[in-house]
């Protein structure tokens, strides 16, 4: 891959925006989608879900100005929000499982679309809160440990 291509953080972005938005469900329709878009803390979440690890700011803002830039995504006033052209590129690339996605959509972008190159900035203080509502609603879904019901209530 040329420095000009699409970089995996790219895909990894994308394919968070898209399954983060409830377009990657199966046979999903576009009206039952969030209209809005989805929000940083969002993508985040489903960017770790997918591969284990938080985006840096510096891989958001790179990838979303590419992606923005080839048309396949749009960020107005903080939400994210696969464009028509980003919908057609998730329905028609090749089929795979949730572990090889955003593999299989980095060569279905190195194939289809060129990288844009969109003016669009994300500061450190918005990475950095998002990062940090991300992490307290992770701790605020973590389980509590399982008690024997004759323990009764602390």
């Amino acid at each position: 891959m040329t420095s000009a291509g699409w970089r995996w953080a790219d895909a990894w972005i994308f394919v968070s925006v898209v399954i983060a938005g409830g377009a990657g469900r199966h046979r999903r329709a576009a009206s039952t989608r969030r209209p809005e878009g989805i929000r940083l803390t969002d993508v985040l979440s489903t960017a770790d879900h997918l591969n284990r690890a938080i985006p840096t700011r510096r891989d958001v803002e790179m990838a979303v100005r590419r992606l923005v830039g080839a048309g396949l995504i749009t960020v107005a006033d903080g939400w994210y929000q696969l464009t028509p052209a980003g919908a057609t590129l998730w329905r028609t690339r090749p089929r795979c499982g949730l572990s090889t996605v955003v593999d299989t959509l980095h060569g279905a972008l190195n194939h289809r679309h060129a990288p844009g190159a969109a003016e669009w900035g994300l500061g450190d203080d918005e990475h950095g809160a998002a990062v940090q509502e991300y992490l307290v609603r992770r701790m605020d879904t973590t389980p509590a440990p399982r008690r024997s019901p004759e323990a009764g209530p602390r």
